[in-house]
C-alpha cells in the first residue's frame, strides 16, 4: 500500500513539467520599425495609477532610463488619495484625472479605459504602477508585440526585499501554470487568458475588440481582456518577465498580500481549465502529504520508512527551485521551506472563497469590490 501511494505521489509530482515547460522571455533588443521598415513606432505607455505614491516613482524612472522613448507617458490618477498625481506630473508624465467611475465599472478597466482615449500612439502599452522596466526592456517588450500581433502580455520577474514576499512562492506558480501558455505543447493549448501588469497591442485591435470596455467589470480583467481579444480573432502571447520587467508583489506589508490575492483567487479558480487546475491542485495536495507525513516519521524516530519520504521531499524542494529560479530572487530556502508557502496559500485561498461565496465583498485601495461580478 505504501508503494502504491509514493508512486501516485511521484506521478502527481511531475504535473509542474507539464504546465511549466518552458518560460520564454521577450525579444532580445533589435531595430523597432513598422512592419514595412517605413517609420519609427509610436507607442503610447498608459499607466493606472490608486495611491502609489511609493511604487509609481520606480517606473516612472525606470522608463526614462530606457534606450527608446515612446511618444507619452499617461498616468491615470484613479481618484488617488495620496500624492501620486503630483508625483507623476514631477516626472513628466502625463497626469489624467479620472472621471467618477461609472456604474458597473470596476477602477482598473475604467482608468485603462480613459487612458487608451486619450492616447495618441499606434501601440498601447499598459503597465501596473508598481512594476519596473529593466534596462532595455522596454525594446524587447515592443519587439515581442511586433513578432506577433494580437495581444502580448508579460508577468514580471518578481523582485523581492522582505521575508514575507517569499510566501507569494505559490501564488505565482499557479498564476503561471493556469495560463497554460508555458505547457510541454507549447502555446498549442490555448491560453486563459493575458496577465494584466504588463500588456501591449496596437489602437486598431484594441478598440476593434472592445478594450477595456468589454471588460468593465471583471475582476480579474487580465483573464478577460485575453478572452475579449481571444473572441475578436486575435491571437495572445504570454511571456515571463525575467530581464525585460520587475515588480515588488504587495510591498506594503503582509496584509496587503493577503487581501491582493484574497481578491482574485477564487475567481481565478472558477476561470482556470479542469485540465489544468484538477492536476495542480494534486500536485499541492501531493506537497502537504510528503511533507506532513516525513514530519510524523521523523518525530516518531522511523528513519528506515522516512528514507523514500525524505527523496519525494527532496524532489518537490528541487523542482520548486527550478520552476521559481524562473520566476523570481526567491533563493533556495524558498523552495526548501515550501510547506511554509503551501500552508499560507490555503489559508489565503480558503478566506478568498469565503469572501466569494459568503461575504461577497472585499476591500481594495479604499474601496468595495462586489465579488458577485
Amino acid at each position: 500500500m505504501t508503494i502504491l501511494i509514493l508512486a501516485l505521489l511521484f506521478f502527481v509530482w511531475l504535473a509542474p513539467f507539464l504546465f511549466l515547460w518552458s518560460i520564454p522571455y521577450p525579444s532580445q533588443p533589435g531595430p523597432l520599425d513598422t512592419p514595412g521598415g517605413s517609420s519609427p513606432l509610436s507607442v503610447s505607455i498608459i499607466i493606472p495609477a490608486r495611491n502609489e505614491e511609493t511604487t509609481l516613482p520606480i517606473l516612472l524612472q525606470s522608463l526614462k532610463a530606457q534606450d527608446v522613448n515612446p511618444i507619452e507617458v499617461l498616468v491615470v490618477d484613479d481618484h488617488s488619495e495620496d500624492a501620486t498625481a503630483r508625483i507623476a506630473a514631477r516626472h513628466d508624465a502625463l497626469v489624467v484625472p479620472s472621471a467618477p467611475l461609472p456604474k458597473g465599472w470596476l477602477g482598473k478597466p475604467w482608468a485603462c479605459w480613459q487612458g487608451a482615449r486619450r492616447a495618441g500612439g499606434e501601440i498601447f502599452l499598459f503597465l501596473d504602477a508598481d512594476t519596473c522596466l529593466e534596462p532595455g526592456g522596454l525594446r524587447k517588450i515592443v519587439l515581442s508585440y511586433l513578432r506577433h500581433g494580437g495581444l502580448v502580455s508579460i508577468w514580471p520577474y518578481h523582485r523581492m526585499e522582505r521575508l514575507y514576499e517569499r510566501l507569494s512562492a505559490l501564488f505565482n506558480i499557479i498564476i503561471m501554470a493556469s495560463m497554460g501558455s508555458f505547457t510541454i505543447r507549447g502555446e498549442r493549448e490555448g491560453s486563459l487568458g493575458a496577465f494584466g501588469p504588463c500588456v501591449i497591442c496596437s489602437r486598431r485591435d484594441y478598440f476593434s475588440s472592445g478594450g477595456h470596455e468589454g471588460v468593465r467589470g471583471a475582476i480579474l480583467e487580465d483573464v478577460a481582456l485575453g478572452q475579449l481579444f481571444t473572441r475578436a480573432g486575435f491571437e495572445i502571447h504570454n511571456y515571463g518577465g525575467k530581464g525585460a520587467i520587475s515588480f515588488r508583489m504587495y510591498p506594503a506589508g503582509i496584509g496587503s498580500l493577503i487581501t491582493g490575492f484574497t481578491k482574485g483567487m477564487a475567481s481565478g479558480a472558477r476561470a482556470a481549465a479542469p485540465k489544468i487546475l484538477v492536476p495542480i491542485i494534486c500536485w499541492i495536495t501531493g506537497g502537504f502529504i510528503v511533507s506532513f507525513w516525513l514530519l510524523y516519521l521523523l518525530l516518531s524516530w522511523n528513519l528506515e520508512s522516512a528514507v523514500p519520504w525524505i527523496v519525494l521531499h527532496i524532489l518537490y524542494v528541487l523542482q520548486i527551485f527550478w520552476i521559481l529560479f524562473r520566476m523570481g530572487n526567491y533563493g533556495f530556502y524558498s523552495a526548501l521551506l515550501y510547506p511554509l508557502a503551501f500552508m499560507f496559500f490555503a489559508a489565503v485561498f480558503t478566506v478568498s472563497l469565503l469572501r466569494t461565496f459568503l461575504k461577497r465583498e472585499v476591500r481594495w485601495k479604499g474601496r468595495k469590490i462586489d465579488m458577485e461580478r
